[in-house]
C-alpha cells in the first residue's frame, strides 16, 4: 500500500469555480512545491505540475486529454511489436524519467527538480513506470501517479520504433484489469490520438476524477 505523505500547507482552488484572470485558463495556480503531499492533493484536485518560465505552475486543461480504458486500438503494428520487447513495472522509475527528459527532445519540461520529486513520490508507492526493453537496453517507457481508481500519465518515450505505444499498451492492460477507470494524458496530441486519447471537458473530467479517486469501497 502507498504511504501517505504529511499534508500539504497549500491549498489549490477548485478548477471548476476559477474566476477573474485565470478563468478560462489552463494555468490555475502560480508556486507552492514539489513535495509529495502537494502532488497528490494537486492531482486529487484534478491539477498537474509544469514550470512556465521557470515557475512553478498548476495545470487544469480544458478539454482534458484521457484515453479510455479500453480504448486504444490494437493495430496490426502494434500487434506485430509486442512480442518483440520485453516489459518490466517499476524496474527502472529513474531512468525511465530520465529517457523523457531528454533535452533533445522538444518542448521539455522535465527537470532534476522534477525527478527527485517524483522519485520521492516513487518510493513512497505513489508513482509508478512501465519499461520497454529489448535485448537488455532499456527502448522506451512511461511513468505516472496511482491514486485508487485514476492514472495520470506523465511521459513517455521511445529508443525505438513502437516502444512507447507497447508501454501504453502494457500500462492499460495492468491498470485495467486493476480496476483503474480514467487514464488521464492531458492533452490529446497526434500521437496520442492514435493510441484512442479522446478530449473531455474540464467538468466531466472533474465528476469522473472524484469518482477515481475515492475509496474502492
Amino acid at each position: 500500500m502507498p504511504i501517505e505523505p504529511p499534508p500539504s500547507p497549500w491549498d489549490f482552488p477548485d478548477p471548476s469555480a476559477v474566476r477573474g484572470e485565470l478563468a478560462g485558463s489552463d494555468v490555475i495556480a502560480v508556486g507552492a512545491d514539489l513535495e509529495p503531499g502537494t502532488l497528490l492533493a494537486a492531482y486529487r484536485a484534478g491539477l498537474f505540475p509544469m514550470r512556465v518560465e521557470g515557475a512553478l505552475a498548476w495545470w487544469s486543461p480544458d478539454p482534458r486529454g484521457v484515453i479510455p480504458v479500453n480504448g486504444m486500438p490494437l493495430s496490426r503494428s502494434l500487434r506485430r511489436a509486442i512480442p518483440r520487447f520485453g516489459v518490466t513495472i517499476d524496474a527502472a522509475f529513474t531512468a525511465v524519467m530520465r529517457g523523457c527528459a531528454d533535452p533533445r527532445r522538444p518542448h521539455g519540461w522535465i527537470d532534476d527538480s522534477f525527478i527527485d520529486a517524483y522519485s520521492r513520490l516513487h518510493e513512497l508507492g505513489w508513482a509508478h513506470s512501465v519499461e520497454v526493453w529489448q535485448q537488455g537496453t532499456l527502448a522506451g517507457g512511461l511513468y505516472g501517479v496511482r491514486i485508487e481508481r485514476f492514472f495520470a500519465g506523465e511521459s513517455m518515450f521511445h529508443r525505438i520504433s513502437n516502444a512507447s505505444k507497447v508501454a501504453c499498451w502494457a500500462a492499460l492492460e495492468l491498470l485495467r484489469s486493476d480496476g483503474v477507470t480514467l487514464f488521464d494524458v492531458q492533452w490529446t496530441t497526434p500521437h496520442l490520438r492514435s493510441l484512442g486519447a479522446i478530449d473531455l471537458p474540464r467538468d466531466r473530467y472533474l465528476r469522473k476524477l472524484r469518482e477515481a479517486v475515492s475509496s474502492r469501497g
